[in-house]
């Protein structure tokens, strides 16, 4: 089934101040404290629901929130799904914890819940609670969404597909600092070795079937980068916690050396003492000095009217956005150019997870106990040949 792509309507496009029609792309000392959180949350593999208030300040930041999480807030059948979503979660609160929410509260629309979440007292705390409680459940309801609905799984990865490119596009096209942009699907034989290198054989561990690289040209714009892609591809509050690996940035110093960003760490929410060091990396046959920027994130995506009408009735009241889990990874050009030397190339790294996987299905043991290190990788392809992987860059 073929479909076009929705667009978001002129009432949003209007609040925003890009030459193509998008949130404005905003340097570090651009960046306003909403901004470093957002960039924060995902660099640590944080939770939203470990926050207990929002930093907006003004209206085209929570308008380009909203449009990010594809709701059109101008439109009625979305509206109608925002207030019965809203209902849900204040409901849930009063049966299970006797949550009081004031009347100007439970009354607010979705903006207005979203500023008053970035206020201050009482109505802060019980709009940034509504605000967690609908995020679960709006969730939830888009991945059922997603399941009920009469396309397969190349239908959907290709609106996925579609969205990023026409917004990585958008962003090559008007000069903004990104260097070379790779996307596309995990093919089969990758996605076999993958299981079988892991312990937990099973499918739905696999996050990457989906994946994206962007390499931007200096190390002082993959947080712009960031930044950007959350204001227009995926909001903060669906990056998948535990999922992140930041070999590149130590946040407290980093932000310190730059006195824009120095001046918000008195801001932030989390304790700092969360990024005293750079996450490690959980892939064992990554080697150490490998740098990047990785995450998972679960897209949302709005599905064409067209494919919502042919799925069953009990689909319709769930709305029309679903939730597709992507890989992305993003490196600076000089981290990029280390990357792919010795150890740390792309080609030792399959060599590595080849040979493990090689010797799991002729030797058998668990995969967490062979060892790991190049001189033992280098050992184990000695004694269990396997041909070398073609040339590439993305880890599988």
């Amino acid at each position: 089934m073929t479909s076009t792509p929705p667009r978001a309507p002129d009432e949003l496009s209007a609040s925003t101040t890009g030459a193509d029609g998008g949130p404005r792309f905003r340097t570090l000392d651009e960046f306003s404290l909403a901004d470093l959180e957002a960039v924060r949350l995902l660099l640590r593999g944080g939770s939203v629901l470990d926050w207990h208030r929002l930093n907006f300040t003004h209206e085209t930041e929570i308008l380009e929130f909203l449009r990010a999480q594809e709701l059109w807030v101008h439109e009625a059948a979305d509206l109608a799904r925002i207030e019965s979503v809203k209902g849900e979660a204040i409901a849930y609160l009063r049966r299970n914890f006797e949550f009081p929410v004031p009347k100007p509260v439970a009354q607010a629309s979705l903006p207005e819940l979203v500023r008053m979440a970035s206020g201050r007292g009482h109505r802060q705390l019980c709009a940034c609670t509504i605000l967690k409680v609908m995020h679960i459940i709006h969730h939830l309801e888009g991945r059922e969404l997603l399941f009920t609905l009469p396309v397969s799984d190349q239908e959907v990865f290709r609106l996925v597909e579609e969205k990023i490119y026409r917004v990585v596009g958008g962003m090559l096209a008007s000069g903004q600092p990104v260097l070379e942009f790779i996307g596309g699907r995990k093919n089969k034989d990758s996605l076999y070795t993958k299981l079988m290198s892991k312990q937990e054989t099973i499918a739905a561990q696999i996050y990457d079937k989906l994946r994206f690289r962007i390499v931007t040209r200096h190390r002082d714009d993959v947080w712009p980068v960031l930044s950007y892609l959350m204001r227009t591809v995926f909001p903060f509050n669906y990056a998948i916690p535990g999922q992140a690996t930041n070999t590149i940035f130590h946040f407290r110093s980093y932000c310190e050396g730059i006195p824009p960003l120095r001046a918000l760490l008195t801001g932030l929410q989390v304790d700092l003492a969360h990024e005293d060091s750079l996450t490690t990396i959980e892939n064992r046959f990554t080697a150490p000095s490998y740098q990047v920027i990785h995450f998972v994130v679960d897209v949302p995506i709005r599905v064409p009217r067209e494919i919502i009408e042919h799925a069953p009735p009990s689909a319709w009241s769930l709305g029309q956005v679903i939730f597709v889990l992507a890989e992305f990874q993003l490196v600076d050009r000089s981290a990029e150019a280390a990357n792919e030397l010795g150890e740390a190339s792309h080609s030792a790294y399959k060599a590595r997870q080849k040979a493990a996987v090689a010797r799991r299905l002729k030797l058998g043991g668990d995969p967490r106990q062979q060892p790991t290190s190049a001189a033992s990788a280098t050992e184990r392809r000695q004694r269990l040949p396997t041909p070398p992987p073609p040339p590439g860059r993305r880890r599988s």
